[in-house]
C-alpha cells in the first residue's frame, strides 16, 4: 500500500479486515516494525479518536510520532498557486509539505471540508495538495469527502458482530443536527459497505440525497421506519444537503432513532462515528442500550490505524 485515502488503495478488503483482527488480538506484536521510521500526525481540524487512535496505532508499531496542531500552532497557511501572499497566509501549502518531507516517512493528515465551495470540497482541494507535493506516503485521517480509517473501523465492527451466513441489512440513517454537517462519514460508509458486500440501504429526508458518486445503486429511502425493518444494523449520522450544498433544509419528520423504531429490526445493533449529540442526533436510550456498538467502533479506530500504517511500513522497507 502506497498511499491511502480510500477504500480504492486497499486490493483485498477481507484480507485486511483479517489483518485487523489479528492485530486486535495482539496489538503488540510487531513493536519494532516502524524502527527509524517517523509519522507526521498532521491535524488541520479538531479531533479526539482520531488523534489518540493514530498515535497508539503507530507507537505499537514503534513508529516516531509527530504530532501538529496546523490550525493552531503553525503559521497560516495559503492553499492557491501563484497568489501574492501579502496578506494573513504566512506560508504556502506545497512549501509545508516539503518540508514534511524532510522530516517524515509516512505523513497523515486530517482536513475537513469547507462547507463554503462545493467544488473545492468535493475535488478534494486539500488532500489534493498533499497527494501532489508529497515525496512519502500519504494517509487520510478525514478528508473534505471521505474519512477512510472510520470506515475500516466500521467494516471491523460489522464483521466482529455478525457470524451468519446471509448478507446483513445495513441501514445508514440521516439524523438531526443544529448545524449543517460534511459528507465525509456518510460518503465513505456508503464507500466501503459496497466494498464489504452488505445489503445497504441509505434512508434521509427529502434534500438530503448524498452525491450520486458515492451512493451509486444503493437504494435511498425517505421514509426512515420503512428502512429500519428488519435492519441488522444501523448507521446514524447527520449530513447536510448535497444538491443545494451545506444547506439544512426543513424537516418536519422525527428522525430521532428511539427503542420504539428498533422494535420492526433484527434486533439491530446501533453504530455512530462520535462525537454525538446526545437526544439530538441520537437518544440516551438507544445510546447506552445493548443495542450500541459505539463504542466498540472507537476501539477499533486503532486497529484500523494500525493495519494500514503496517502496510505501508512494508512498502518502507
Amino acid at each position: 500500500m502506497k498511499n491511502f485515502t480510500s477504500v480504492e488503495d486497499i486490493n483485498d478488503l477481507q484480507s485486511m479486515i483479517k489483518k485487523a483482527l489479528e492485530i486486535k488480538a495482539n496489538p503488540l506484536a510487531e513493536p519494532n516494525k516502524g524502527n527509524g521510521k517517523t509519522i507526521g500526525l498532521v491535524f488541520l481540524n479538531s479531533s479526539l479518536r482520531t488523534r489518540l487512535s493514530s498515535q497508539i496505532a503507530a507507537q505499537n508499531l514503534g513508529l516516531n510520532v509527530l504530532m501538529l496542531n496546523a490550525a493552531q500552532e503553525a503559521w497560516n497557511l495559503e492553499y492557491n498557486d501563484g497568489v501574492v501572499m501579502d496578506g494573513g497566509t504566512v506560508e504556502h501549502i506545497k512549501d509545508a509539505i516539503e518540508v514534511l518531507n524532510q522530516y517524515c516517512d509516512i505523513i497523515a493528515v486530517r482536513c475537513f471540508a469547507g462547507m463554503k465551495s462545493k467544488e473545492d470540497d468535493t475535488t478534494e482541494s486539500i488532500l489534493s495538495q498533499f497527494e501532489k507535493h508529497a515525496k512519502v506516503p500519504v494517509v487520510s485521517l478525514e478528508s473534505a469527502t471521505r474519512h477512510p480509517l472510520q470506515s475500516f473501523a466500521d467494516c471491523i465492527t460489522i464483521t466482529e458482530n455478525w457470524k451468519q451466513e446471509k448478507k446483513p441489512k445495513v441501514v445508514l440513517t440521516w439524523a438531526p443536527h443544529v448545524k449543517p454537517i460534511a459528507h465525509a462519514v456518510a460518503n465513505s460508509f456508503t464507500e466501503w459497505m459496497q466494498a464489504l458486500d452488505v445489503d445497504l440501504v441509505i434512508a434521509n429526508p427529502e434534500g438530503y440525497d448524498l452525491d450520486p458518486n458515492f451512493v451509486k445503486d444503493t437504494p435511498i429511502v425517505h421514509n426512515q421506519d420503512e428502512a429500519l425493518k428488519d435492519a441488522d444494523f444501523i448507521y446514524v449520522k447527520n449530513w447536510s444537503s448535497f444538491e443545494d450544498y451545506a444547506t439544512m433544509p426543513e424537516v418536519k419528520e422525527d428522525w430521532l432513532l428511539s427503542l420504539e423504531k428498533l422494535k420492526p429490526t433484527n434486533d439491530a445493533k446501533v453504530m455512530h462515528c462520535l462525537p454525538v449529540r446526545r437526544n439530538l442526533e441520537l437518544s440516551d436510550e438507544v445510546m447506552d442500550s445493548e443495542h450500541s456498538i459505539i463504542y466498540q467502533q472507537a476501539k477499533n479506530r486503532i486497529f484500523s490505524a494500525q493495519t494500514v500504517f503496517s502496510e505501508i511500513l512494508n512498502e518502507l522497507k
